[in-house]
């Protein structure tokens, strides 16, 4: 099933909460400055698609579908993030147009641009 951008961001954004802990759709609302009612509402259709299940106090937990995607989004984040970075950007407008590139970024694209920075970084510990 195809996931639209927003789908992407809701599941990247449970996946970085997690690592600091236990997810509830309101930690969601104040991570992307979302209403509640939104967020309720998205994660609903998350859930009938398969891709986060709620438990009976609210947690949420990707599903393997929806930490397929959620890893994807979340690694074309941290990376773009970071390159920008080392272009110069400040760190706050490199996540905020790190998050505009991770979705329309072909994977062909992605994959060259995490190579290079590979050996980018291969060539720093060299030096």
């Amino acid at each position: 099933m195809q996931i639209h951008e927003s789908g992407e961001n809701y599941l990247e954004a449970i996946l970085a909460l997690s690592e600091k802990g236990p997810v509830r759709s309101i930690d969601v609302a104040q991570h992307l400055g979302f209403s509640k009612p939104s967020v309720s509402r998205a994660m609903s259709l998350l859930r009938e698609n398969g891709y986060v299940v709620m438990d009976d106090i609210g947690l949420l937990t990707l599903t393997p579908s929806g930490m397929e995607v959620a890893s994807r989004i979340y690694e074309r984040h941290r990376l773009l993030t970071q390159w920008l970075i080392q272009l110069g950007v400040s760190p706050e407008v490199a996540a905020e147009d790190a998050c505009k590139i991770e979705h329309d970024l072909s994977p062909e694209t992605f994959e060259a641009l995490k190579r290079h920075s590979q050996r980018l970084g291969q060539s720093a510990k060299a030096e």
